[in-house]
């Protein structure tokens, strides 16, 4: 018989780590009922008050659509109805596909989270290049605001949001792989049978809904997106609720990523508030919320921009997704993601009550 001995620091890190793997992969005890949410998500996308709805939700739990409704329109002058299986930009949950490429690129060798950046960026001229990590990119703590200019915080001291970092990265992927950021996404998807999601391209845009911006319930198109190649790997994914769900299933049931590099990425290694899951800073990994809200432990990421609002949260104790992506972007920032939010706390509330 091999007897082993864990020394204190090695007793906490097995122990965190069997919480990890607990919590992401535990296996659901009790579902929650699926009527316990259906009519008050119901009621919060026919409701026009304070604003309304104009999008798809889908929950699914174990893989499995237990709500799926498209509504609202997708051209509000000729009053064309949106369907289910529509596309939208997903804006900044494109990021979470862009993590998960290097953290696969990383545990090929090809890059190393820790390692500054300018070895991957040898182009970049400012001294930050020799401090700022793939880590920090990933993130959000890198402080870079223009790649001409001096950072505006020392890497990893603080959470500070951005499109540049995840641009960067974008530009690490190419030159590590020598391949283009479409071509791994794109073969990416396929693996994964996301056959409705692609990278945004002005010359097929297939079933792209077009973005608005609203306010008072009025609509103005958004006719010209700011989505360009540099952006693909920040807010430049295409995708529909279906696509997703199973994006979340691949994602989060560690299909993807080693058992190392998913606890990197749903580890907590900065805060950061977002008013969708509460007024207090919360965790965030590589493009993932680590959220606690009365008392569930339960991932997260959102969008906003270009006339889209998005969000998806998974739910690992029921293994439960909520997709919902709309083709509307308020004007007025107090009422940004307030549909999402509600819908959301409405699946948060069943789960608690079956618990």
């Amino acid at each position: 018989m091999t007897i082993i001995t864990l020394n204190k620091s090695m007793f906490k890190t097995h122990f965190f780590s069997a919480l990890l793997t607990a919590a992401l992969f535990s296996i659901p005890v009790k579902a929650q009922k699926s009527d316990s949410y259906v009519k008050k998500i119901d009621s919060i996308i026919t409701s026009s008050v304070p604003l309304q709805f104009t999008g798809v939700v889908l929950v699914s739990q174990a893989g499995k659509t237990k709500y799926l409704k498209a509504h609202g329109y997708r051209d509000f002058d000729k009053k064309t109805p949106l369907k289910t299986n529509d596309q939208f930009e997903i804006m900044s949950n494109s990021k979470q596909i862009t993590a998960v490429l290097v953290l696969q690129e990383a545990e090929k060798g090809t890059l190393d989270l820790q390692t500054p950046i300018k070895k991957y960026l040898p182009k970049l001229t400012q001294s930050w290049a020799d401090t700022v990590t793939v880590h920090n990119l990933l993130n959000h703590t890198h402080g870079i605001v223009d790649t001409e200019k001096p950072l505006v915080i020392k890497p990893g001291s603080q959470f500070k949001y951005g499109n540049l970092s995840y641009a960067l990265l974008g530009e690490i992927l190419e030159n590590t792989t020598k391949k283009k950021f479409t071509e791994l996404a794109h073969s990416l998807f396929r693996k994964l049978k996301m056959n409705k999601t692609f990278c945004y391209d002005p010359q097929n845009k297939q079933s792209l809904v077009p973005g608005y911006r609203s306010e008072n319930n009025q609509y103005q198109k958004v006719d010209e997106t700011f989505i360009n190649n540099e952006l693909l790997p920040a807010a430049g994914i295409i995708s529909t609720v279906q696509d997703l769900a199973k994006w979340d299933q691949a994602l989060y049931k560690g299909k993807l990523l080693s058992s190392k590099y998913q606890k990197a990425m749903m580890t907590a290694s900065t805060l950061s508030q977002h008013n969708v899951f509460g007024k207090e800073n919360m965790g965030f990994g590589y493009s993932v919320r680590v959220i606690k809200e009365q008392g569930l432990d339960y991932f997260g990421i959102t969008g906003l921009g270009d006339g889209f609002t998005c969000l998806n949260v998974y739910f690992p104790s029921t293994d439960t997704s909520v997709i919902v992506l709309e083709n509307q972007m308020p004007r007025n920032s107090e009422y940004w993601s307030y549909k999402e939010a509600t819908i959301k706390n409405a699946v948060l509330k069943s789960i608690i009550s079956s618990h």
